[in-house]
């Protein structure tokens, strides 16, 4: 299945600002069953963009508009082909377990298995824990990770505008509320307290008609992914209550959100401004490769649609989005 992926990002500014510096993670990783057919980026203004491979092996673009300006546009189109993944067992053997003691196990999955600035742990979610019954996992490690991955959806409801782009995982735990983001960083949590290596992706999903996804259409996704030793990586999104397959498309891995901001960057000038996103993710069919693959640093030929969703953020010189 190809999908064709457009990500458009607009910041608007109360007044003229400068040296706006910015970070992307928007390239779809290539990798197993997910191959990156054709990447491109524009921006509005123009702009050199630079690349490099972070230690995650993310791609990240970053590039600097000096001259003042009112409004940055940033639009990245993608087409990935993703095949259909190996079927999981239903259970994993109860040795797997004592896979996760290996001195190589821990010493490569080192950082995904201790806390993290959005993966704390704290009271509330300590009294989550066990609340729910989940302060020793039940059974192999694949059926706990499965329970877990339900209990989280059916625990909280979804709903924008609950928290924020930099809310802790508290914040969803005393409202019971909150969007992909919060339900993969407490899910993150507690896979790490049980010794289990754990990352949070950051994506887009194709949202089928049929399907009942709570998750918004018109954004970037969240979920996260737990290594099992016997079984690798495997993907399970909270917020939806599945396990991630043929309709998430990878774009970033990382500890949790502040590793794999789609958007991250500073500027000089007024601290308000506004964000808006838009995201589309459509079937298509294999692209024809040509010389534009992986070309960036390219103006916009045509204004781009208005972007949905605009929100205000209150962080001085931040220009991050929060994933839906």
């Amino acid at each position: 299945m190809f999908y064709s992926i457009r990500h458009i990002t607009r910041f608007r500014y109360l007044a003229p600002v400068r040296e706006s510096v910015m970070e992307i993670r928007m390239q779809p990783r290539s990798e197993g069953p997910q191959a990156l057919r054709s990447f491109q980026i524009n921006t509005n203004p123009r702009a050199q963009l630079y690349a490099y491979t972070d230690h995650f092996g993310n791609a990240v673009y970053h590039f600097n508009v000096l001259r003042a300006h009112e409004e940055l546009r940033i639009e990245s189109q993608a087409v990935v082909e993703l095949t259909r993944r190996t079927s999981l067992p239903e259970a994993a053997d109860m040795l797997e377990w004592s896979r996760f003691n290996g001195y190589n196990l821990n010493h490569d999955h080192f950082d995904l298995l201790e806390p993290s600035k959005f993966t704390e742990t704290s009271a509330l979610l300590t009294s989550f824990i066990q609340e729910n019954g989940l302060s020793k996992p039940e059974g192999d490690p694949l059926t706990a990770l499965k329970k877990l991955n339900a209990t989280i959806n059916e625990a909280f409801d979804y709903e924008s505008g609950i928290t924020e782009v930099n809310s802790l995982i508290d914040h969803a735990l005393t409202e019971k509320r909150g969007v992909c983001q919060d339900f993969t960083h407490i899910m993150i949590a507690i896979a790490r307290s049980w010794g289990i290596p754990t990352r949070y992706v950051s994506g887009y999903l194709y949202h089928r008609p049929q399907a009942k996804d709570r998750s918004g259409a018109d954004a970037t996704h969240a979920w996260l992914e737990c290594y099992l030793p016997s079984l690798g990586w495997v993907g399970f999104d909270p917020t939806n209550n599945v396990v991630a397959a043929e309709r998430h498309i990878r774009a970033a891995v990382g500890r949790d959100y502040a590793d794999v901001p789609p958007t991250r960057g500073t500027y000089k000038g007024p601290l308000e401004h506004e964000l808006a996103t838009a995201v589309s993710v459509e079937p298509t069919q294999a692209p024809v490769r040509h010389e534009d693959f992986l070309r960036v640093a390219r103006p916009m030929s045509s204004p781009p649609p208005t972007p949905s969703m605009p929100e205000r953020l209150y962080h001085q010189q931040q220009q991050q989005q929060q994933q839906q």
